[in-house]
């Protein structure tokens, strides 16, 4: 499955109606971090931080992003910022199929193809499939063709008629999926990832699914996905990477994801069908 281009998510990026200064606190409330502390690292003062918060001093451009930086702020919710603040958005959003990103969608590509036989891929903010491997296509056989135009991870995995039916721990991963949506919709303010967070959600779980304990001690490191694949339990753990110091929204919201056999059976099957 080769990279394609998807539609712009649909996320909040015009100024509040608070103004910064509340954004700014949210944020800062949000990391746990004091006035004081904050002010240390922006090599600021206290009282400086507490005015901006207020209203009573509109921040300069240069210290709205060095307030963002040292709160993680992510880079698309920093560009919210400054419009709250009156200035311009920093960071560009360059749809994926423009040619400035040739050589992002070449090394993704390379990426994934190259940790075959194993199962990787890259999405979007919205969990939009962007890039797969072979080992994503072996897991997807037999899944409906119309869960796959367009691609969505969270929705191929726990949709009755995706692969929930073929998950062995299904109540254990769907609670870490819905989780994992929870956290990312604390921190962005986005109308199309709670749509599907509550659509993902609302899917059935069948009585008999397996529960929330196993039957036996399971002597895995992290939370294994156990997925049925041609009559074998296969079992993964799964990693998810993204750019370090991004400087476009678009690229900023991309994630890797892959999958490391988590017992010498399945590293072995995988291999026994690459050949």
């Amino acid at each position: 499955m080769t990279i394609v281009a998807t539609g712009k998510a649909t996320y909040s990026a015009t100024p509040s109606d608070k103004g910064v200064g509340p954004l700014l606190r949210a944020w800062r409330e949000r990391r746990r971090v004091s006035q004081l502390e904050l002010a240390l690292r922006a090599d600021s003062s206290a009282r400086h931080i507490s005015f901006i918060e207020t209203g009573r001093s509109r921040p300069s451009e240069e210290m709205v992003l060095r307030l963002a930086e040292h709160l993680d702020v992510p880079v698309r919710e920093r560009n919210a910022l400054l419009l709250a603040a009156g200035y311009a958005p920093h960071y560009p959003e360059t749809p994926l199929d423009d040619p400035a990103l040739d050589a992002l969608r070449d090394g993704m590509e390379r990426l994934i193809q190259g940790y075959e036989p194993y199962p990787a891929l890259v999405v979007d903010a919205s969990y939009t499939v962007v890039a797969a491997n072979r080992g994503i296509e072996m897991l997807l056989d037999g899944v409906p063709e119309t869960l796959l135009s367009p691609p969505n991870a969270m929705r191929l995995t726990l949709h009755p008629e995706g692969l929930a039916p073929r998950i062995r721990n299904l109540r254990e991963w769907r609670g870490h999926l819905l989780a994992q949506m929870e956290r990312q919709i604390a921190l962005q303010r986005s109308d199309q990832l709670r749509a599907l967070y509550e659509e993902v959600a609302a899917y059935s779980v069948p009585e008999d699914a397996p529960g929330d304990e196993p039957a036996e001690p399971v002597p895995y490191f992290a939370l294994p996905l156990l997925i049925e694949h041609d009559g074998r339990i296969l079992s993964f753990v799964s990693s998810i990477s993204t750019f370090n110091t991004p400087m476009d929204v678009t690229v900023a919201e991309l994630a890797i994801e892959t999958f490391l056999p988590a017992d010498q059976a399945t590293a072995k099957y995988l291999h026994t069908l690459a050949v």
